[in-house]
């Protein structure tokens, strides 16, 4: 009798430990996921200009024999269920001229390239609430996601980002619409100000190989004026050694005159083809052959632009560094010399290098 009860006593014992164990146990919520970038470069302009113009006008790159930090840049995303959450945030002076319209002499290089909250309600549809990077364009802020090093005329004098409200919808297969009501094109603050409707439908094949973005932002930027650009991307992958971009683009301005009527827009333009070689894997090269055509003085230019770069990228792990020529050739002298005389064509040499976790 005594050793049935010892028995049933470890037993109960056992079985209450066990209870105990269980009612411990706590779910293990999302962690958040942590990545970042760094990128760094040297550019040196073959006309060795005495000025403060450097014979640049794209973003990012502005500097003339001088070894720069490009930047330092961190991104924070958390989600769990239907909701989540994105901060990036960047140091450097491309998350200064990224946050433009902020940045004085004494501001910060600190800046917050993205900051938005998200939520799914079902699988093809999520609202974005915040403010995030433009979906207009080829080429990216990250100089990591980009092969070439310097950006282009198009990327430099479209918008970065955008603040407000927008959907994506999925339409099936590979076809997704987005629309969205944001404040003026790279405003993160804009009380009393109009709103700007942007938007895009993109789709690709089947087997991924041909992708299309047809992207819009339009609207009032002030009360006496407004801003309309279409812009279409489309990539093909040849086969994994060899792939084509085009980027196309069209933004026209407006403004009211004297007595408050809307004068005719006129409008900037520029073309892009980038053509990607990539015969080994820690090799390859990127050509982009870039038009730009400013000739109804909207951006200041009254010119044109015909600008080639040929960009190596030489791959270590995550580490990519990039040798980089760039010309620029204009129908009208645009550029400086050593001597201060105005010429129409100037090339540089850029050393970039970039690195992502």
């Amino acid at each position: 009798m005594l050793r049935k009860f010892i028995v049933l006593a470890i037993t109960m014992a056992g079985i209450c430990q066990i209870s105990a164990q269980d009612s411990t146990v706590v779910e293990e919520k999302p962690k958040p996921v942590i990545s970042g970038s760094l990128d760094a470069y040297y550019r040196y302009n073959f006309a060795n200009p005495k000025n403060d113009l450097l014979n640049n006008f794209t973003s990012f790159t502005n500097s003339h024999n001088s070894f720069e930090l490009g930047m330092a840049s961190i991104k924070v995303e958390h989600a769990i269920g239907k909701v989540g959450a994105v901060i990036d945030i960047g140091y450097g002076r491309r998350a200064a001229e990224f946050s433009y319209p902020y940045q004085t002499e004494n501001t910060s290089l600190l800046a917050i390239k993205q900051a938005y909250l998200t939520y799914a309600p079902s699988s093809r549809l999520k609202f974005t609430f915040g403010s995030w990077a433009t979906h207009v364009g080829y080429e990216l802020v990250d100089a990591y996601l980009n092969r070439n090093y310097s950006m282009s005329y198009m990327f430099s004098y479209g918008p970065f980002f955008h603040t407000g409200l927008k959907a994506d919808i999925s339409l099936g297969g590979k076809s997704a619409l987005m629309v969205g009501i944001t404040d003026p094109t790279d405003l993160r603050s804009a009380s009393n100000m109009p709103k700007m409707f942007v938007g895009q439908f993109s789709t690709g094949s089947k087997d991924d190989k041909f992708k299309a973005w047809l992207n819009f932002q339009g609207g009032k930027f002030s009360d006496s004026a407004r801003l309309t650009q279409g812009d279409v991307v489309l990539t093909y992958a040849i086969s994994d050694k060899f792939s084509l971009g085009l980027n196309g683009t069209v933004q026209s301005r407006s403004f009211k005159n004297g007595s408050g009527k809307w004068e005719d827009g006129n409008a900037w333009w520029g073309s892009a083809l980038y053509v990607n070689v990539d015969p080994v894997s820690w090799f390859g090269l990127t050509l982009r052959g870039e038009y730009f055509d400013d000739k109804k003085d909207v951006l200041g230019f009254n010119t044109s632009i015909i600008v080639p770069t040929l960009s190596l990228n030489f791959k270590v792990d995550n580490l990519t560094i990039i040798p980089e020529f760039r010309f620029e050739s204009a129908k009208d002298p645009l550029y400086i010399k050593n001597s201060g005389d105005n010429t129409k064509s100037t090339g540089s040499f850029i050393l970039g290098a970039t690195y992502h976790f």
